[in-house]
């Protein structure tokens, strides 16, 4: 671009005059600085390009705006330190100059403004990393916002725009464009999740879930996403959701106690009291002295009991995994519940009547 932007100049600008015009002179600089890379080829195209603005009229021309939007749009990127002094920021002088180009002469300028824009994209992304560093993420994401408006749309710029708004508490916004990168592009699973996760702050439960069963459908293998999935669907107590994916949650984590209590509640809950059991039981094995697990054994043979009072194997394993409760935890009132259903089922009036003192002492307090 830049061997472009100086043929086209030196080519129009190659007059051989002894006292050439200011304009001439700035864009011969600028042609230089384009070839060389020299700073100070750039200081002059900067001194010579204002001198060109000296009246009103001067200022509304086309060709010294064309000019001035190079050289400020370039100063912008490549001093980005500002060691070179303006009135202005580069910057805005630049964009200040290309709003000034007459509408009928813009198409005789699209590569000088293809140009400048490019310089302005980069001026910005080095301020939006300037304010990145020391966590001015509203800065940062207001410098992205001019890359955006300056027409660069690629994934990148969406990509930091949606985590800028993000970080900056601009959480509408970051939706916004964290939608458009999933409709867009091959997003990953951090998009999707970081979506997720926006839904949850703006408490917008339905759109949480839908993000994050599209998240599932795309990443089947994800462990975040299963496990995120299966915590919602638990604390909406959708467990008939929770029972076809629950064991390769487990696969995961195979000795996770809360898993498999809530892959054998879930079971229970959906009448798959066998498979219930198989879980409690995992959970036994993993420690004996899980309160929850040997409750959940009790209750499910105190029920069987309940039910066939002829059902010895019931009885005996419901009063077994029940004292079992008990003695972990004293005084817990399902424990003690359990039991005193079961006293009163097996016709023990005296273990009854002990239990029953028991929670009648417990409610007092």
């Amino acid at each position: 671009m830049k061997t472009i932007i100086a043929s086209l100049l030196l080519v129009s600008l190659s007059a051989t005059v002894v006292a050439q015009s200011n304009h001439k002179e700035g864009s011969n600089s600028f042609a230089r600085y384009t070839q060389t890379g020299d700073i100070k080829q750039l200081e002059s195209a900067k001194k010579f390009s204002d001198a060109t603005f000296a009246s009103k009229k001067d200022s509304l021309s086309s060709k010294n705006n064309i000019l001035r939007a190079l050289v400020y749009s370039s100063l912008a990127y490549a001093d980005s330190t500002r060691k070179i002094k303006t009135d202005r920021d580069p910057i805005d002088i630049a964009l200040s100059a290309i709003e000034k180009l007459k509408q009928k002469d813009k198409g005789g300028f699209e590569s000088e403004i293809n140009y400048v824009n490019q310089n302005l994209t980069a001026a910005y992304i080095y301020k939006a990393n300037k304010a990145i560093e020391v966590k001015d993420f509203e800065k940062a994401y207001t410098s992205f916002l001019r890359v955006e408006q300056l027409g660069t749309k690629s994934e990148d710029v969406l990509n930091n725009l949606a985590l800028l708004a993000a970080q900056a508490g601009k959480t509408d916004d970051a939706i916004n464009y964290y939608s458009q990168i999933i409709k867009t592009t091959d997003a990953d699973a951090g998009k999707y999740l970081a979506l997720a996760s926006l839904y949850e702050t703006k408490k917008e439960p339905q759109l949480y879930l839908n993000t994050l069963q599209a998240a599932r459908n795309k990443f089947m293998d994800n462990k975040k996403i299963l496990f995120l999935l299966i915590q919602n669907y638990a604390d909406h107590q959708r467990y008939a959701a929770i029972t076809p994916i629950i064991d390769e949650a487990i696969k995961y984590e195979p000795e996770n106690v809360e898993l498999l209590y809530l892959a054998g509640f879930a079971n229970e809950n959906g009448g798959n009291i066998n498979l219930a059991k198989k879980y409690y039981t995992k959970i036994i094995e993993l420690d004996e002295n899980n309160y929850d697990a040997n409750l959940a054994m009790g209750l499910i043979f105190l029920n069987q009991f309940l039910k066939d009072k002829d059902n010895l194997e019931a009885q005996y394993s419901a009063q077994d995994y029940l004292l079992k409760a008990n003695g972990i935890q004293p005084y817990a009132i399902n424990a003690l519940k359990g039991l005193a259903m079961y006293y009163e089922a097996a016709d023990d009036d005296d273990q009854l009547d002990r239990v029953n003192v028991l929670l009648n002492q417990l409610s007092n307090n």
